[in-house]
């Protein structure tokens, strides 16, 4: 069975799936690098069109988007992982409303941050070309030992995200780690570096679903997949320049 830490790539969403499946209904992987691109300039052309509303109207009136997006996004995206057949209807509907959201959210960075949003995009795509290069050029394998590694260091970070919002509830706050100190630009490289190693496992899945015969919406699928990777590195790329700024 696949593993993968990226929560919209669940084992149980492959379990039973290619029974019955012939080969010109299955999904390959170039029909799902075609709907990652696809869903990519969806997501890009909502952004621009928010930043474009942040430069002419300023950020009020983004905030309503954002919030609309950041919304809409999560439900849209528990949608797509529990029920992955609806793919190809909600994953672009997921690109649309997270780039909404990541439009806004751009622009709060961008009026405290001169600059940082042109940085982060940069070092996203970056990243992710990087990655796809090596992964293809077997610089990067995404062994049995890498899988359990990422995934673990992923459930890590996410335990210590959840402790954070509980602990928010009653006025607790974790020291350091969301300060420009040391410790939290350290806790931000590492973030960054376990979201980055989350995109080989997506790779690895999309090629592996699509060597067992998966149905042709696992393409859509696989293209959610990686943008909800891409869209968690970029908002910790965008935390990590706001420390490295405020240093």
């Amino acid at each position: 069975m696949m593993k993968t830490s990226n929560p919209a790539l669940r084992a149980k969403a492959l379990r039973g799936s290619a029974l019955g499946i012939g080969t010109v209904q299955a999904m390959t992987v170039n029909g799902a690098v075609n709907k990652t691109a696809f869903m990519l300039i969806l997501l890009l052309i909502s952004a621009s069109w928010v930043w474009k509303t942040y430069f002419t109207e300023g950020l009020a009136a983004v905030t309503p988007w954002m919030t609309i997006g950041l919304v809409g996004g999560l439900i849209t995206a528990l949608v797509t992982i529990f029920v992955n057949k609806w793919s190809p209807i909600t994953a672009p509907v997921y690109a649309v409303l997270e780039g909404l959201f990541l439009g806004g959210i751009t622009a709060v960075f961008e009026q405290k941050y001169p600059g940082l949003a042109f940085q982060a995009v940069a070092l996203t795509f970056g990243t992710l070309f990087m990655l796809l290069t090596a992964y293809k050029a077997g610089i990067v394998r995404a062994t049995e030992k890498f899988k359990a590694g990422v995934v673990a260091a992923t459930g890590g970070i996410f335990i210590v995200y959840l402790a954070s919002f509980v602990l928010g509830l009653f006025g607790v706050r974790i020291p350091h780690i969301y300060g420009s100190g040391i410790i939290g630009i350290g806790f931000s490289v590492v973030v960054v570096v376990i979201a980055a190693l989350n995109l080989v496992l997506d790779f690895d899945f999309i090629e592996s679903a699509a060597r067992e015969n998966m149905p042709k919406y696992f393409e859509w699928y696989g293209g959610f997949a990686i943008m909800v990777t891409l869209v968690w590195l970029y908002i910790e790329i965008l935390n990590l320049l706001a420390k490295l700024r405020d240093r």
